[in-house]
């Protein structure tokens, strides 16, 4: 009963955080900064709780601790290069293979302690909230049976980054940019694009190199280990 009502909740609570954008928008109230900062937080944290609650074994736990590491790290090793990074791409791996929380907290942990080295900020929930997006979509599709077809896959793995991309310009515009016009707002988002094109092909050439070796072996662990 509780992991069913988890479950639903879920959706809701990643539906919930693009709507307070949206409404700050609308609206442009003087505390938008704070609001969009607040709701992405709770967001999180509430995804987090829901998590915890669903009583996760140590051994299930583990794989999602380390895909997060790795995932962190290797953000860290490609920080010359601006947003060539294969977290993205880790975060689609870990949702295919252990399913929309774990991909979701993957994404999350590769934010929070990769920006140990990049610098915490009131961007910080909102790259946890929308990497975790990825990986959460990625789980979502697979369960769909979506990405039976590879093609299908590097779609999603081209088209998720600018999502992510979107995200986060559209807080910095709600949160930051004031009056908010149509001039502004796309003068905004065509500043991030060239940046979110790389983020986009970075992942696409990352999934195309790891995909195949690492679902090899992430389902040799979890079919030993019996995990997710």
């Amino acid at each position: 009963m509780k992991n069913a009502l988890i479950k639903i909740a879920e959706p809701l609570i990643l539906i919930a955080v693009p709507a307070v954008l949206l409404i700050c928008a609308i609206f442009q109230t003087e505390s938008s900064a704070f609001l969009t900062f607040a709701v992405a937080i709770g967001g999180v944290a509430l995804f987090f709780l829901g998590f915890e609650n669903s009583t996760p074994h140590l051994r299930q736990i583990m794989p999602t601790a380390v895909l997060g590491a790795i995932a962190a790290a290797g953000r860290i090793l490609f920080a010359p290069i601006p947003d060539f990074k294969p977290v993205s791409a880790i975060c689609i791996i870990s949702g295919i293979i252990f399913g929309r929380r774990s991909g979701f907290m993957v994404g999350a942990l590769a934010a929070l302690v990769s920006n140990f080295f990049f610098g915490q900020g009131p961007w910080t929930p909102w790259q946890m909230y929308s990497w975790g997006l990825i990986g959460y979509v990625a789980g979502v599709l697979n369960d769909m049976g979506a990405f039976e077809h590879k093609p299908v896959l590097y779609v999603y793995a081209f088209l998720s980054p600018l999502g992510y991309g979107f995200i986060l310009n559209s807080w910095y515009i709600i949160g930051w940019v004031h009056p908010i016009t149509w001039q502004t707002a796309l003068a905004a988002y065509a500043a991030g694009l060239p940046l979110d094109f790389i983020h986009s092909v970075a992942t696409v050439t990352f999934l195309a190199i790891l995909y195949e070796p690492w679902k090899r072996k992430l389902i040799r662990i979890k079919e030993k280990f019996a995990l997710m």
